[in-house]
């Protein structure tokens, strides 16, 4: 059982840092912060879980089923991640490549303490046995001093040598030339040994992209910081709306060339048909759990306008089938099809023997699972 307590807010934006600073002291952290973007899909301006109650941590064999069980059993909010390597106990593949980040295939867990901020309000949500720490830790919060900090320059290498890297690109020619897949998304891992303050560099990331999805994620010595402007699924009772990008232009020095910059973006005919074949794929994977004639594109390549980008995005939604859960859905649908490429399975494998490394966490994929039957998948 929870306690509540709702607190009105003069100050949202300092608030927020001062909850992100007073939780860098707990062993777990999910700090979800939706930068202001509100629109009709928003569902709140942040939240915060810390210290974990209970927890599920496991590989890739029969993890969704694991989560199942461990949502039913718990019955309460619970943040986490799914890495990309899920794929292979979802399909048969598998992977041999370097995991130089050393992630849990899957991680959850139930927070004692959760901050929810909507407008202007933040709900206090505390485990009962914990509750009685409600007020001093407001007290806390509000007196958490935040501070900035100089971040040096950082030095990063890549995995992948230039020369191999264009050899491998050509290879993934090849493959659209005889009609192996369509598209893909093919990574280049790029890694560092310089020692950081992830909360500093999570600010002054967050500082500059202003992201709709900007997540800070801790698990004891892993910690995942994010900018993504991606909706990878929202589930608010049946319904269900996922948002796949694909196409991307840079913003313009002023007024007049940053729209040209979005129209030209909007009548690309190479970044259309891409957004359109992965609109095919997620259409399809969405079929296995709606209901019949349900999956329908409302938006189709729309341009969205960010701090630093524009991009192409749409929207399709679809009506789950009440014999479906959500962690059903999530199944059917992982990875997203942005991820990959076209078609999905095809274009996993291709990337796996090309790729030097494992991807790991994927940023787009922090998920909220709540008690109420809402899902949000980022």
């Amino acid at each position: 059982m929870r306690i509540t307590q709702v607190i009105p807010l003069e100050n949202v934006a300092l608030i927020k840092q001062k909850l992100l600073f007073w939780s860098q002291q707990f062993r777990e952290i999910g700090y979800l912060d939706s930068n202001q973007h509100k629109n009709q899909l928003s569902k709140f301006e942040l939240m915060l879980g810390v210290d974990a109650f209970t927890s599920l941590q496991t590989d890739s064999f029969s993890a969704f089923e694991s989560l199942a069980e461990y949502q039913q059993n718990v019955k309460d909010y619970i943040l986490g991640y799914f890495t990309y390597d899920l794929k292979n106990g979802i399909e048969k593949l598998h992977s041999e490549n370097t995991d130089a980040l050393q992630f849990p295939d899957i991680y959850f867990f139930q927070p004692k303490k959760l901050f929810v901020i909507k407008d202007t309000e933040i709900t206090l949500s505390y485990l009962a046995f914990v509750a009685d720490e409600m007020d001093a830790d407001w007290q806390e919060i509000l007196n958490t001093t935040c501070f900035d900090q100089v971040i040096s320059p950082i030095n990063f290498t890549a995995r992948t040598p230039k020369a191999a890297y264009i050899n491998k690109v050509n290879t993934v020619l090849d493959h659209i030339h005889r009609g192996d897949i369509y598209e893909t998304n093919f990574c280049m891992e790029f890694y560092s040994h310089a020692t950081i303050d992830p909360l500093q560099v999570y600010n002054a990331l967050n500082n500059i992209s202003h992201a709709p999805f900007a997540s800070f994620f801790k698990m004891n010595k892993h910690f995942a910081l994010s900018a993504s402007p991606e909706r990878y699924l929202q589930k608010t009772g049946k319904q269900l709306i996922t948002q796949p990008i694909k196409g991307t232009a840079k913003r313009g020095a002023n007024a007049d060339e940053d729209e040209q910059l979005k129209i030209d973006l909007e009548n690309n005919s190479k970044e259309r048909a891409e957004n359109i074949m992965i609109v095919d794929l997620v259409r399809n994977d969405l079929s296995k759990t709606a209901t019949t004639g349900s999956v329908n594109v409302t938006e189709l390549c729309k341009i969205y306008t960010f701090s630093q980008v524009h991009q192409m995005i749409s929207t399709i939604e679809a009506t789950v089938d009440e014999k479906f859960s959500a962690t059903d859905v999530i199944q059917t649908t992982f990875p997203m099809g942005s991820m990959t490429g076209a078609p999905k399975i095809s274009a996993m494998q291709i990337c796996e023997t090309l790729e030097d490394f494992k991807r790991g966490y994927i940023l787009e994929q922090l998920v909220i699972l709540l008690p109420i039957p809402i899902l949000i998948l980022m």
